[in-house]
């Protein structure tokens, strides 16, 4: 091992069920509070690097950090290279498969891995990649809403100077949707973007119908209208849609990205850090997307996000869903609507008081 290179002494992950702001209906159910995983990589500089991932499910964490820590084993004594250490773990999975908790528990890793580098260099991550971190343009990103019932919520993310919001929809008929839409839209005013997302919770037909129906409603993005794996109903739907489609948050890692740019997939793409292999699987995603000329957004994890998009060629819109608030030292703040990346590494600081309330 080379001696200028940090080492990796031990890894160690936590689970927290972290109350969230406001509860996230989709057509599928509730969020009621944030799974995560925490996990901590010490090295021999004594720096320790840290991240974090959403296991959606309560059901998810004990797997999650059984499998974080047993692959942290055979890390431990290897060298910092976020890049050799991603080839040394696809081909440690490859005949498994990359999805799911595999993929999960990687992504994060990398995660951890690029937050130590920042740390010992003492800089944010943006600038260790060779960015500068700046004022990200964010939206704010909500369940299924009501226009009335969630008039002062909506307002109050307008006053923090948010341009933009999401909701979701698919958890009703198509009448519903339209009824929700156009009372947001009425609400927001013609200059703030409106983005609806489906979660996979439609079939192409039914897609298109209901994107006909909320055309007239100036949407920036109609997101996952069909199931993510779908990528010919996606491009289906994309062809004869009004409105463009946004997808990625389900697609793993830089390949899957590639099957899907390859198909036409999307107009737009949104990896997800937890999915795309962390750090180093964005990077790989972040050049597909400038040589396809494909705006490229983010899902969750603003804090690690607001570093990437600022080293993005076609960065466009930053996810601001925060789940990891009551665990922090320092959350996010949004400043006129916009986030900026702060370190060193990613930003993050463990309130250790609240994980120990919220540990299980």
């Amino acid at each position: 091992m080379n001696k200028t290179i940090p080492a990796i002494r031990s890894v160690n992950a936590r689970a927290v069920v972290a109350p969230i702001a406001r509860p996230v209906r989709n057509a599928f159910g509730v969020i009621e509070a944030a799974p995560l995983v925490l996990i901590d990589i010490a090295t021999d500089q004594g720096v320790t690097g840290r991240s974090y991932i959403f296991g959606y499910s309560r059901v998810t964490l004990k797997p999650l950090v059984l499998l974080i820590e047993e692959i942290g084993r055979d890390l431990e004594g290897k060298s910092l290279t976020p890049f050799e250490l991603m080839k040394a773990m696809d081909a440690r999975f490859r005949l498994l498969g990359w999805q799911g908790l595999v993929g999960m528990a990687v992504s994060g890793l990398d995660m951890a891995f690029w937050d130590a580098l920042g740390r010992i260099a003492g800089k944010p991550l943006v600038e260790l990649l060779g960015g500068a971190a700046r004022p990200m343009r964010a939206y704010d990103s909500y369940g299924a809403v009501d226009p009335v019932a969630d008039e002062r919520a909506l307002r109050r993310s307008l006053d923090q100077g948010f341009r933009g919001i999401k909701i979701k929809g698919g958890d009703g008929d198509a009448a519903n949707d339209e009824r929700v839409v156009k009372g947001v839209r009425a609400l927001l005013g013609p200059d703030v973007a409106l983005m609806i997302d489906f979660n996979q919770s439609l079939d192409p037909a039914e897609a298109k119908r209901r994107i006909a129906r909320l055309a007239p409603y100036d949407l920036t993005w109609v997101e996952e209208p069909v199931p993510q794996e779908n990528l010919i109903g996606h491009a289906r739907v994309r062809e004869g849609s009004p409105i463009p489609i946004q997808a990625g948050e389900n697609w793993w890692f830089p390949r899957g990205f590639a099957e899907a740019i390859a198909a036409r997939a999307s107009d737009f793409i949104m990896p997800d850090l937890m999915k795309v292999g962390g750090i180093t699987g964005w990077l790989n995603v972040a050049g597909q997307a400038d040589a396809a000329s494909i705006p490229m957004s983010s899902h969750l994890f603003a804090e690690a996000s607001a570093h990437m998009l600022s080293v993005t060629p076609t960065a466009h819109w930053l996810e601001v869903l925060d789940l990891a608030a009551a665990i922090l030292a320092n959350p996010i703040q949004i400043v006129d609507g916009t986030l900026t990346a702060r370190g060193p590494g990613l930003g993050l600081e463990w309130n250790e008081t609240a994980v120990a309330k919220y540990l299980i």
